[in-house]
């Protein structure tokens, strides 16, 4: 038998939420625009939604694949020609969505061939969505869209399975074939995002990229670290989400409690397209959760 979420209309509604913070986003990536404003823009039109960003709203532009939030301080402004991944999470009470496009500041066009073939591949994707079906079937569809554009999928970076409070929640589904024995559920809930590249279509780890999570409850000791820890369970965060003096020293105490996030930058420095959907696996196919406005 089928087994669906309890709080499915609450995973809609998380869903819906991120869609719009995720248009914003793009609407706000323009020639001039602060990296750090834009990041405060999306997780801000979340929380006024009435939810909760589920990781800081990533901002990876050019080479960079993912997992760069600006930083407190960052001075970065958007520039003419970047192509930025605009990666929103929210949640409700756990129930996540992750959604991400790609925009190319300022338009004109050049990267218009990789951000097609991003679309296209979530869209390849989805299409091959239904309880039963193998993942490499998926994984085949979407790398079969990318390189009818001559580009290459990025062969180390996934979807995944999304659970209560788990973004990342074990089942991977590839961007390429070959990969994965799994097959797919009906209820289930998965984030399928294809990344597209002119580069050689491998990621590497980076600069760390300002975010971090609790790799488990540090416990009551330290209150300042628990309060921390009530607020993000073990989703991701960032420093910009740390107001006071005494919680940043207490994340510096905890440090090997905590997981770092590296920026993953394309190997061969290509530039990276992405697109991403949160999507039920319904009765008889894919139930695009987060496909928004």
């Amino acid at each position: 038998m089928a087994k669906y979420p309890e709080d499915l209309e609450r995973w809609r509604e998380a869903s819906r939420i991120a869609a719009r913070a995720r248009v914003l986003g793009l609407r706000l990536t323009v020639p001039g625009a602060r990296r750090r404003d834009v990041a405060d823009a999306i997780e801000e039109s979340i929380r006024a939604s009435g939810a909760e960003p589920a990781f800081p709203a990533n901002l990876s532009r050019n080479d960079e694949a993912a997992h760069y939030t600006p930083s407190p301080d960052d001075p970065m402004t958007f520039e003419v020609g970047d192509l930025v991944k605009v990666d929103v999470g929210a949640h409700l009470d756990g129930a996540i969505s992750d959604t991400a496009d790609t925009v190319e500041v300022g338009g004109g066009h050049r990267h218009e061939n990789l951000i097609r073939a991003a679309r296209e591949g979530l869209r390849a994707g989805i299409a091959e969505v239904r309880p039963g079906v193998r993942v490499d079937t998926v994984s085949a569809a979407i790398a079969r869209a990318i390189r009818a554009r001559g580009l290459k999928p990025m062969e180390n970076l996934t979807g995944h399975s999304i659970e209560r409070y788990l973004l990342h929640a074990g089942k991977s589904i590839p961007n390429v074939p070959g990969m994965s024995e799994a097959t797919l559920e009906e209820g289930e809930i998965i984030a399928i995002e294809p990344f597209a590249t002119n580069g050689v279509g491998m990621i590497e780890n980076g600069a760390f990229g300002n975010i971090q999570r609790f790799r488990s409850d540090p416990g009551p000791k330290d209150p300042a670290l628990a309060h921390l820890f009530a607020r993000f369970r073990t989703l991701p965060f960032t420093l910009r989400w740390v107001a006071t003096e005494e919680e940043r020293a207490a994340l510096a105490r905890a440090r090997r409690s905590l997981q770092t996030y590296p920026v993953f930058v394309e190997r061969g420095r290509g530039l990276v397209a992405q697109a991403e959907h949160t999507v039920l696996v319904g009765p008889n196919g894919a139930d695009v959760l987060s496909a928004g406005p």
